[in-house]
């Protein structure tokens, strides 16, 4: 079983509330088990609890969740463009799976409200997937035929 954290901005807390529920009832519906939900005030704030997220040995993935709605400047571009560089540089270092469920930049809030079910679940469905199939590489030998990881 994949043991799943998930952090969530309050930012927008009208549409991540509903991408948390979406994103639970998603890991349920796969099999995982939800050992954290934490919840950061914005999703530029999202990297800090990454980081001891992925610290920890009952976490095997982590999906993040948020929206970045646009706005008179290019504020959103700057904080989504930002947490995204560093929620995959984190992942890349911790070589645990860390998935991008967040919308925006350049989202209205109808957009994003639109796009609520879809991006908790992708990201919820990307963490599992990456976690079982690098379990699944961890533990498989290569015996002169191509190992094939789905």
């Amino acid at each position: 079983m994949v043991r799943l954290a998930i952090v969530v901005a309050e930012f927008n807390y009208d549409i991540t509330q509903l991408m948390l529920q979406k994103a639970v009832e998603h890991a349920k519906f796969l099999g995982a088990e939800i050992t954290y939900i934490v919840k950061t005030p914005g999703v530029y704030d999202i990297p800090m609890i990454l980081k001891e997220l992925v610290a920890k040995e009952e976490v095997d993935a982590v999906a993040t969740l948020g929206a970045v709605i646009q706005g008179a400047t290019k504020h959103d571009e700057l904080v989504a463009t930002q947490a995204a560089r560093k929620i995959l540089d984190i992942a890349v270092e911790s070589g645990k799976p860390i998935t991008l469920g967040i919308i925006g930049h350049g989202a209205n809030r109808i957009q994003a409200l639109e796009r609520v079910e879809e991006y908790a679940r992708r990201a919820v469905e990307a963490a599992v997937k990456m976690a079982r199939r690098k379990k699944a590489l961890r533990e498989a030998k290569y015996n002169g035929s191509t190992v094939y990881i789905d």
